[in-house]
């Protein structure tokens, strides 16, 4: 009886063990096909994504049979593979130019967002400062590059142009949220005056102008001549995002040069290009 009683237990544990293996392992292929599948998904809804801005680039030129965009960041929606794809387009001669800006400029920039005035005219100055070429004739560097030292930071002023807005991070009085606010409303391939027609309303503040009326009177335009044929700058950044079916958008970001009009070659070329996912 003894012997029988232990062989019941064994086969008991035999059976648990075999359970237990097949549940993680059916656990983890159910874990792998998950993972799988949302890998697909988003690979199918950047390469939408993808289409998203070579569409909306095909639209900053008007047609016999369409108009132009705005490119001065309205939203248009297009629907492509049964998926819902949003799309905003901006001409970076609508921007704040990092490199040509005054500070009258940044600091209205930065009040227009909240920032409070002594930390408006800090945050101008050291965009001032990064880019002052001037400061590398003093022997030091620059007094700027001395608070850079006492504030802790392992390198100095650039003191050379910008030529990225991601090196924004870098500057003494910046932190991520403002970086996040600052980054779609400047640029490094504008003009000295942003151009109120493709201007989103901050940089219109800044500018002393009243953005309610400004975006009020562009709204009530014919559509067509917001596009590359109403005299913008030929660069873009193009925001491209698609719904996904399970609370987040596959995101596109890109900054392009258009080609000219009946030029050979690629339609458009890319200057700066940033994908992911977000969640909604």
């Amino acid at each position: 009886m003894r012997a029988r009683g232990a062989a019941l237990v064994l086969v008991l544990w035999l059976v648990a063990l075999l359970t237990a293996t097949i549940g993680a392992f059916a656990l983890s292929a159910r874990v792998e096909y998950m993972q799988g599948k949302v890998t697909a998904d988003l690979g199918a809804g950047q390469e939408i994504a993808h289409a998203g801005v070579d569409y909306a680039l095909s639209r900053m030129r008007a047609t016999p049979t369409q108009p132009a965009w705005h490119a001065d960041g309205r939203r248009y929606r297009w629907q492509f593979d049964g998926r819902t794809v949003e799309l905003r387009v901006i001409d970076e001669a609508g921007k704040v130019d990092l490199n040509q800006a005054d500070r009258p400029l940044l600091e209205g920039l930065l009040r227009a967002l909240g920032v409070e005035a002594t930390r408006a005219t800090q945050v101008a100055g050291a965009v001032l400062d990064w880019r002052d070429v001037d400061d590398l004739r003093q022997p030091s560097g620059g007094a700027e590059s001395a608070d850079y030292a006492a504030a802790g930071y392992p390198y100095p002023a650039k003191n050379a142009r910008f030529d990225s807005i991601g090196e924004l991070q870098r500057l003494i009085g910046m932190d991520a949220d403002l970086y996040e606010q600052l980054a779609p409303l400047v640029t490094v391939y504008g003009q000295a005056r942003p151009d109120a027609r493709l201007a989103q309303a901050p940089v219109l503040t800044a500018m002393g102008m009243d953005a309610a009326l400004v975006i009020a009177a562009r709204e009530r335009e014919t559509p067509g001549g917001g596009g590359a044929m109403g005299g913008g700058s030929g660069i873009y950044s193009v925001d491209s995002r698609v719904r996904m079916g399970d609370e987040r958008e596959a995101v596109l970001r890109t900054v392009v040069r258009l080609a000219p009009e009946g030029a050979a070659g690629m339609p458009y070329t890319v200057v700066r290009w940033e994908q992911g996912a977000v969640s909604r």
